[in-house]
């Protein structure tokens, strides 16, 4: 017995995503334009126009708890401003009296003699303040971080084209790979333009994301493999709006659950885990629209060869007869 509301579900579409193909190209392009745009403007290292955190920015990190009396977040942000730490942020986190600051250690001073002479500051304004947490992340150490980080994504991109290159063809390769590249700047214009701390988290989330993408473009892409063997003189935008139409129903329900169980994390997770959340909802619905209006429509474009496609099976003859 299904569920209620499942019945009125369409067994089957029959909906034309080619005849927006041009019309989604068109917005994609003015979108990863933007994107670019922002993720690098102003070009200041080492992130750009990306608000990174202490782990590619360099500076350290207090977490402090001021019990029992709640926090003043105004007069901690007042009070190490006043000191020319740089770029100070002060987030509340957990219990009214837990803060969590960041601040930038001037070029200089030793950073152990900074936190030292920000800690006796914060207690001689604040009173008894007990610290849960000091992380320093020295400059060298954080620009090498965003390297990395960056070189991982772009590794992680060609290794999938190469996948998709022995396991589908280029031409499959191609519309993946650009599919993965338009998720990944989105994504990174997200960060940009929303203002989202970008951490190594924020690295997890991206591949996490690269990932999803890449799945969910290959299962569209098999299909399209398959009617290509079965349909060989009908029309390739025609084909591709058959594949994506009989894949469209696990595509969406993959998608709903992944955001169910993210919204969840969003809401609960607390500010730790939040913009790697909302990175995820955004990379889960973006991925699922280049899916379908960015890898396909390249295959469009790009042409395919069915030559090489082999000769489909009619089970409906029936078996040969054995010779007696």
């Amino acid at each position: 017995m299904r569920w209620p509301l499942i019945k009125y579900l369409p067994d089957k579409t029959n909906l034309r995503f080619v005849a927006f193909a041009r019309v989604a190209a068109v917005l994609s392009a003015i979108a990863v334009i933007v994107s670019l745009f922002f993720s690098v403007w102003p070009a200041t290292p080492p992130c750009g126009g990306l608000n990174c955190g202490v782990d590619f920015r360099g500076g350290t990190v207090l977490e402090l708890t001021t019990a029992p009396r709640d926090a003043d977040l105004g007069r901690i942000r007042g009070t190490v401003s006043a000191m020319g730490m740089g770029d100070v942020q002060v987030q509340a986190f957990g219990k009214p009296t837990d803060v969590r600051l960041s601040f930038e250690t001037p070029l200089r001073e030793n950073p152990a003699q900074a936190v030292e002479r920000v800690k006796a500051r914060l207690t001689q304004e604040l009173g008894q303040v007990r610290y849960t947490r000091t992380e320093v992340v020295g400059p060298k150490v954080s620009g090498e971080l965003f390297t990395k980080g960056v070189a991982a994504l772009l590794l992680a991109i060609g290794l999938m084209l190469v996948y998709i290159w022995f396991r589908f063809g280029l031409t499959f390769g191609v519309g993946a790979v650009v599919a993965l590249f338009h998720d990944v700047i989105l994504t990174f214009g997200l960060f940009a333009l929303t203002r989202l701390e970008f951490n190594l988290t924020s690295v997890a989330a991206i591949l996490t994301i690269i990932g999803y993408s890449m799945n969910d473009t290959v299962v569209v892409l098999d299909r399209v493999r398959e009617n290509l063997r079965k349909y060989k003189k009908m029309p390739l935008g025609e084909l591709i709006d058959l594949s994506v139409n009989e894949t469209l129903s696990r595509t969406l329900i993959t998608g709903v659950t992944g955001l169910m169980a993210l919204g969840g994390l969003a809401i609960f997770g607390g500010e730790a885990l939040f913009s790697f959340s909302v990175a995820m909802i955004f990379g889960i619905i973006i991925g699922t629209y280049s899916s379908i209006f960015v890898a396909a429509p390249v295959l469009l474009m790009l042409g395919v060869k069915r030559g090489d496609e082999a000769e489909p099976v009619d089970l409906s003859v029936g078996t040969r007869s054995q010779r007696p």
